[in-house]
């Protein structure tokens, strides 16, 4: 995969792809409409770069983020945390192309980005150092993690945009 040094000039390549591949947003073979790529875009560069960084993380980081994702899934405790962190550095990288690839249809994204979001939304919340007593926003240690929240609502925003129009329910047009 080339590295992007310039995501100006890599947002417009996308951009022009994505326009050249139907009439008034259409799906066609490139799988998004022209008002998912901002939604995609930003969202897999986000998990794509965590991916990337994780990649190098040492043990001191690696043994960190094993011990938060064991604690509030006990089956990943006998997962080495080298291993652990290791896929999940695959896992982010996988998710944020997936979702940076014009030609992978939106409905595949967002099930992909929904079902990876679930997992950190899920740790959120059974993590209660990372909320304020009581309730369900984060505390200073929990802002960080709390962000998934809105990894999520894109996911099941772009399901239902994308249930919506397979059904033919689409958005109605402006008249004219």
């Amino acid at each position: 995969m080339p590295v992007i040094t310039d995501p100006v000039s890599a947002t417009r390549r996308i951009v022009l792809i994505v326009a050249s591949s139907g009439r008034d947003g259409e799906e066609k073979s490139m799988g998004m409409r022209l008002r998912d790529v901002p939604t995609r875009l930003a969202t897999g560069a986000y998990i794509l770069h965590s991916g990337i960084t994780k990649l190098k993380a040492g043990p001191e980081l690696a043994a960190g983020l094993h011990a938060s994702a064991a604690g509030a899934y006990p089956v990943l405790k006998d997962i080495p945390s080298t291993r652990f962190v290791r896929a999940l550095a695959v896992t982010e990288i996988t998710v944020g192309s997936l979702l940076l690839a014009p030609f992978i249809p939106t409905a595949v994204a967002a099930v992909v980005l929904t079902g990876f979001s679930s997992g950190l939304v899920g740790m959120y919340l059974r993590t209660p150092a990372l909320r304020k007593p009581g309730g369900i926003w984060p505390s200073q240690a929990g802002t960080a993690v709390s962000k998934d929240s809105w990894m999520l609502g894109i996911g099941l925003g772009m399901l239902i945009g994308a249930a919506e129009r397979r059904r033919g329910r689409g958005e109605p047009h402006a008249p004219r």
